[in-house]
């Protein structure tokens, strides 16, 4: 895109990448490392890795149901989406009782029932795509965050790796929604993070940053836009995508006040409420809402949706309807002696403590014996989630020790899909809310290994090493994921193999 940066009285049009000049780096900071050079490599990298990754998700996606039926959440889910598409994208039935989240990630199960029909296949087709699709983003995300695209290339097998990603994506639930769009903004943000920073650079190389004492404009920032698109998305799938919001919002902000101190702006944090805090909120708080609203054009079409006519006016009706929702969310409570026996609190999750078991058959003989185990179950792959607590240990002393502003994107992303859970305990709470957190999770142990990787101009010794660490670290994770394979994907094992896969009391039931 054409950064437009505006000093009074005229425009200047330029590439941001002009600005890459290596003394501009040195006398702002404002750039750091340029993006790696091998751009077709890259591409040819990522595509084959999201194709391999959707091989992995879609293999035999139309197992395991019950006899034909949705397995575990998938049973509100895929059936609301089939009435969807029945009746014109909207619901009209209350009498599910659970018409309890926005409509985007029930009309998105939908598409896939409308090609395959109301089917394994049918129901769990949008959750694959979209989680194939989330392995593309964060090969790009982690290649731009660390400026290698080889460490691009381990974000992806990690991913590929993942067990909760791998199972939500095969699974017609919402998650897996909201996190392939938080992840989307989050990558949008970084992209319009670079931009802007391009293009203070180009106000710096010319000598008139400080014609104003807060600053030049910096003109329309559409990556911002597209991730204020992306917020919306996630609301529309889920409302857990409001914490994203605020996370992303006080984000820009800080980004934005700190590149203008960094390009010598007199007043950079006035500046950036001047010139920027307007504009941010239109695009991170209004677009989202917007797109929010514009989720439900079905049901504002339709004269027997859910409470379509509850009051007045259909915005009134929509906002009253959303208090109601509100309300079960918040007395969806743990009562004594009638605790869902999967349940789990949120101090238990970054180390996957107590997965979830979605389905298990036990009267299958198709492993060879006389009685055998199919089941699936929502775990995290071990060798990366038991390292949560040292990767949050360790970005928070870069943040602190090193103000490494890319461990606090994703810290700050990573904690804002957990922290919120943490203000009511008593709420019915499950491992399946980590999955949008799944994706920094991985990112944050991309940047620790990057660092284990050393530096491009390191010497040979120090980078074999490295490079030698991070190989086996990457094989030890897809050694547990091929490990885990059978009691994410449901195939038939033996009882001996099936304790075998618990290895902790807390995984079983």
């Amino acid at each position: 895109m054409t950064a437009v940066v505006t000093r009074p009285g005229r425009e200047v049009g330029e590439r941001a990448e002009a600005a890459t000049s290596p003394g501009v780096d040195r006398e702002t900071g404002l750039l750091g490392r340029p993006m790696p050079v091998d751009r077709l490599r890259s591409w040819v990298v990522t595509i084959v890795l999201t194709v391999i990754g959707g091989v992995v998700r879609l293999q035999n996606l139309g197992f395991p149901t019950h006899n034909g039926t949705p397995v575990f959440d998938e049973k509100y889910y895929a059936a609301q989406a089939w009435q969807m598409l029945r009746n014109g994208w909207y619901e009209d039935n209350p009498g599910y009782e659970y018409t309890v989240h926005p409509p985007l990630g029930k009309q998105l199960i939908a598409i896939g029932e409308w090609i395959f029909g109301y089917n394994g296949w049918g129901w769990r087709f949008a959750s694959a795509v979209l989680g194939t699709l989330m392995i593309l983003m964060i090969i790009r995300i982690a290649r731009r965050l660390t400026r290698s695209t080889l460490l691009g290339a381990v974000a992806g097998i990690l991913l590929i790796s993942e067990g909760v990603l791998h199972l939500m994506s095969r699974t017609a639930m919402l998650d897996i929604f909201i996190a392939f769009f938080v992840l989307a903004a989050f990558g949008f943000l970084l992209m319009d993070r670079d931009q802007m920073r391009g293009r203070l650079a180009v106000a710096v190389r010319e000598g008139w940053v400080n014609d104003s004492d807060y600053g030049p404009r910096l003109g329309f920032r559409w990556y911002r836009l597209l991730c204020g698109v992306s917020l919306g998305l996630a609301c529309a799938s889920k409302w857990a995508g409001l914490y994203w919001m605020a996370a992303f919002g006080v984000m820009m902000i800080i980004w934005d006040a700190t590149a203008r101190r960094a390009a010598g702006v007199k007043h950079p944090w006035v500046g950036t409420l001047r010139r920027d805090l307007l504009p941010g909120l239109w695009a991170l708080l209004v677009v989202p809402v917007l797109v929010y609203l514009a989720s439900w054009w079905a049901w504002f079409a339709s004269e027997t949706g859910v409470d379509r006519h509850l009051m007045g006016t259909a915005l009134h009706s929509l906002w009253t309807y959303s208090g109601n929702v509100l309300n079960f969310h918040e007395e969806l409570v743990t009562k004594p002696g009638q605790q869902h026996p999967w349940e789990s609190k949120p101090w238990t999750w970054p180390m996957g403590l107590r997965p979830m078991l979605y389905y298990v058959d036990n009267t299958t003989t198709a492993c060879g014996e006389s009685s055998c185990v199919s089941a699936t179950m929502l775990i995290g792959t071990p060798a990366m989630w038991w390292l949560a607590l040292p990767m949050l240990a360790w970005g928070l002393w870069r943040i602190v020790g090193r103000l490494d502003w890319r461990y606090a994107a994703v810290i700050v992303a990573y904690l804002a899909g957990l922290l919120p859970w943490f203000l009511n305990l008593d709420r019915q709470m499950y491992f399946f809310y980590m999955t949008p957190v799944s994706a920094f999770l991985v990112l944050g142990l991309v940047l620790a290994l990057g660092q284990i990787l050393g530096k491009a101009r390191a010497g040979l010794e120090r980078r074999g090493t490295g490079l030698l660490l991070v190989s086996l670290y990457v094989g030890l994770v897809v050694a547990n994921f091929v490990w885990l394979w059978p009691i994410l994907n449901g195939d038939s094992i033996t009882n001996a193999r099936w304790q075998a896969e618990l290895w902790l009391p807390s995984w079983r039931q």
